[in-house]
């Protein structure tokens, strides 16, 4: 079966370039000129590899990286006109795989878009697919439950085994508000518990600082006011 390649920009004439020298080596491209079509058909389609435009308008493509990252491992590749190295390491931070400058030519994006399926694959075999299974994701915050590791945007966050636990209930829970007496009975398995407890909010505290959180700008842990926390 061919591969399904997205590709995404806004200009017309790029867009339909990339769509013909892909479609040239048997890859199956999904094209559109706006971010909202794009969202739609990862939601409908299995994909393989993201091409993405930077300058778009109403979704940028930042955005559109960020909220493909949030449900999709397959490799994404930014497209811009600019060469600016804070876009580069925006894209990279925001998940993005690799970043080619327009002007552009069609045949090195040919060899990256083949490079990124290749790696995607390698590490997308039998046994990586098995180990998935045990790793927890959200927004670029991954947690795997067999190694006990933590990363965030793909580095490593050390975290006690205590701060590991809390955020594994959190992420296992992730939408349901789970209560610090919750926590408190699961981590430890002991039955006391009072009001005056402030265990779980010191390592709840301690946990944010090292995902970069706040209560005042929670992306991960939000503190829900006399009932619990929730990612």
């Amino acid at each position: 079966m061919n591969d399904h390649i997205l590709v995404v920009d806004d200009e017309h004439d790029i867009a339909d370039l990339i769509e013909v020298y892909l479609q040239n080596e048997n890859y199956t491209v999904f094209k559109y000129y706006s971010a909202k079509e794009a969202l739609a058909c990862t939601e409908t389609t299995k994909l393989d590899l993201a091409i993405l435009d930077i300058m778009m308008p109403e979704i940028n493509g930042f955005s559109l990286c960020q909220k493909i990252r949030e449900q999709f491992t397959f490799p994404i590749i930014m497209l811009t006109a600019k060469d600016e190295e804070t876009d580069k390491i925006t894209g990279l931070t925001l998940g993005a795989d690799d970043y080619i400058t327009k002007p552009f030519r069609p045949l090195e994006l040919v060899a990256r878009v083949k490079a990124q399926i290749r790696r995607y694959k390698k590490y997308n075999s039998a046994k990586a697919l098995e180990e998935t299974r045990f790793v927890l994701s959200y927004s670029g915050l991954e947690l795997n439950t067999k190694t006990h590791e933590c990363l965030l945007n793909e580095r490593t966050v050390g975290l006690t085994p205590t701060e590991f636990s809390i955020l594994r209930i959190l992420m296992e829970r992730k939408g349901t508000v789970v209560s610090a007496e919750e926590l408190f009975h699961e981590i430890w398995q002991d039955e006391y518990y009072s009001k005056s407890n402030n265990t779980i909010t010191v390592h709840i505290r301690h946990l944010r600082e090292k995902i970069g959180d706040t209560i005042d700008q929670s992306k991960y842990i939000k503190t829900i006011w006399g009932v619990g926390y929730k990612i």
